[in-house]
Order: structure tokens, then sequence, then C-alpha cells
């Protein structure tokens, strides 16, 4: 299986959630079986590493983000092999980015928001904003992203693990 995180740089919110996802997978025993990786829905970044902002929330948390290098997702993706099995996008922003990307229902079936796999929203969300996962590169939230992350990741880890 690959899990592909997006948001719009690919500089803070989904390197950290491609790192957290990855290193939850790892410790589920799951590694060998889901590539994780993540991309942007735009090109401003692209070859750039991870916003130092962003590296630094995930050392704090003992994670490396050090080798990350954004990447842009486009109608391609979908064709690769292997193909994403599951896109996780950061906000609603994200998400009509890349259901604009393609018609084909399949392939909107595999788009998510991180956030729709966390167990304690279930009965807490009263509007599809409230699953955005905030972008921190002017306000410097970073913490708050790697909260959210972390809060959804197991919820995540759970679906794969049936998907398996």
């Amino acid at each position: 299986m690959r899990v592909t995180v997006v948001c719009t740089g690919n500089i803070c919110r989904s390197p950290i959630a491609e790192v957290v996802l990855r290193d939850a997978l790892a410790e589920a025993g799951l590694s060998d079986q889901v590539i994780v990786d993540s991309a942007g829905t735009g090109d401003w970044h692209v070859g750039d590493g991870a916003d130092h902002r962003a590296v630094a929330t995930l050392a704090r948390h003992g994670y490396d983000g050090s080798l990350h290098r954004a990447q842009q997702f486009t109608s391609g993706w979908y064709d690769q092999d292997p193909a994403p099995d599951l896109i996780l996008a950061l906000d609603h922003s994200h998400l009509r980015a890349l259901r604009a990307l393609t018609a084909d229902p399949e392939q909107r079936r595999t788009i998510r928001l991180l956030r729709s796999f966390d167990p304690a929203l279930a009965d807490l969300v009263e509007s599809d904003s409230d699953l955005d996962v905030p972008d921190p590169y002017y306000d410097n939230s970073f913490e708050d992203v790697m909260r959210l992350v972390q809060a959804a990741t197991p919820g995540v880890v759970s679906y794969l693990r049936t998907m398996l």
C-alpha cells in the first residue's frame, strides 16, 4: 500500500504527518507493507527541505525530518506504480485541489482528510472545517500541527491495518 500526505507547499504540515505516520507504521510492524510519502498542491518549494520549524518540532518529539524533500502532487501521481491507495489532505483546500485532478470515482475515493481518522472527533465535529489542520507557516503553530497529526495517526494506522 501507499499513503501520500498532502498540504500546500510540502514543507510544514505534510512532512510532519509523513514522518509521524511512517514511525507509527514501523512501531505497528507495518512499514514493510506501507509506503508513506508526501507532496504539496503547489510547486513553490519543490526540491527544498522541510521548513526548519517543522524539522525542529519533529526533533523535539523524537522524529527526524531532515531528509525530507518537497514535491508537488499532480494528476500523474494517480498513474504511478504504486499509485496512492490513500491520500490524506490536511485541509479542505487540499481536498478540493486533489479532487480537481481526477474525475475517476475510484481515485476520488482514496482522498480523505487526515483528521477524519481522529477517533476523538467522531461526535465533536460541528462543521467540515473543524477537520482542517491549520497552516503553521505564518503563525508558528507547529506544535498544534504535531498535536493534531498525532491524534489522528492511530486511526490511520488502524484503517490501514484493516485494508492490508
